[in-house]
């Protein structure tokens, strides 16, 4: 009977062993909130997106942010949650605050410089939740800022007008004067006369309370730059550009489109488009904090970055000439290379 005992706890003994090692974590992992680092790593993010004015749909800066969500979300399982305000400098605090508040999202983004004040402020309220900010910058510990060398994209496709006006007048309509606008007429000013110093370089600007989304405003505008003689025309208008466009191919110019890939909207009108690769840095940063790797700093990508760039001429190769396309080749590598410096 002691011998039947003394083996009865021998297997208890041997039984709590198992049990007690089958709940360590393996070695080198890190107990979170009752799971392991690497059963934390695995969970389904969550996204929250504040879009600027315009929202989805303008086939320019919005909808690029948004690839860059669906990339994600094919690509590392992430679910988002999207608002598009009328008007992002009035509407985006309540909104980012409600995502702030409800502890559900990992990351909350807002899309644009007119978010940045609502965005401050909500972020300095909850210090624990990771932020990121496209197209201008905010300097908190858990704010990523996300900038671009606009400047240096449209140095490109100001180049391009130069070699393809046949006036020596070509056109700039942006939303407003505001510092960021300013960048891609600089730029587009400077690549025109790289090109063709003598060249005549006109600009317009929308104005008003829907600058970014008001195409009646940016057709009456592109026309009086056409009226000037301007046969190439760039714009920098969000979802305002569909409106230069139509004055364009009413009046049989050339437009040249921006942020996204506008080519396809009039082909063989549109030369080109500025491409800022907002989806790619929207999806680098997604990765970032399903990594792990999380990091409140500001990045600037230009083209030495691949944040910035041109189409690849899909309906215009043949009317630019390879010529000219080469010189552009040679142009975006100089830039790359710093031996032509693009000021803002």
């Amino acid at each position: 009977m002691k011998r039947i005992l003394t083996i009865f706890g021998l297997m208890a003994t041997l039984m709590m062993f198992v049990v007690a090692c089958g709940n360590k974590p393996a070695e080198g992992e890190q107990v979170k909130e009752g799971k392991t680092a690497s059963e934390t790593k695995n969970v389904k993010k969550n996204i929250a997106i504040v879009y600027s004015t315009g929202g989805k749909g303008d086939k320019s800066f919005n909808d690029s942010a948004f690839r860059g969500l669906q990339k994600a979300q094919k690509e590392l399982g992430i679910t988002f949650k999207e608002y598009e305000p009328k008007d992002a400098s009035s509407e985006a605090k309540d909104t980012l605050m409600q995502y702030a508040e409800s502890g559900e999202y990992d990351l909350i983004i807002g899309v644009g410089y007119t978010i940045k004040d609502s965005l401050t402020a909500v972020a300095q309220s909850f210090p624990d939740q990771k932020f990121a900010i496209i197209d201008d910058e905010i300097k908190l510990p858990n704010v990523v800022s996300l900038k671009y060398k606009e400047e240096e994209g449209s140095f490109l496709v100001g180049a391009v007008a130069a070699m393809m006006t046949k006036t020596g007048t070509i056109g700039f309509v942006g939303a407003n004067e505001s510092d960021l606008i300013k960048k891609f007429y600089d730029g587009y000013e400077q690549g025109a006369k790289y090109v063709k110093p003598d060249i005549k370089v006109l600009k317009v600007y929308i104005g008003g309370s829907n600058a970014f989304n008001d195409p009646a405003s940016a057709k009456a505008k592109t026309e009086t730059l056409i009226q000037q003689k301007a046969d190439v025309i760039y714009h920098a208008s969000g979802a305002s550009g569909a409106g230069v466009f139509q004055a364009v191919k009413e009046k049989n110019v050339y437009g040249i489109g921006v942020d996204s890939n506008q080519d396809g909207l009039y082909p063989g009108t549109i030369l080109t488009s500025m491409m800022k690769y907002v989806d790619n840095t929207v999806f680098d940063t997604i990765k970032s904090v399903v990594d792990g790797n999380f990091k409140a700093e500001t990045k600037v990508f230009g083209i030495k970055e691949n944040g910035v760039g041109t189409t690849d001429f899909e309906f215009t190769k043949d009317k630019i000439g390879e010529e000219n396309i080469k010189k552009l080749e040679q142009i975006k590598q100089d830039i790359r290379d710093g031996k032509i410096v693009v000021k803002p």
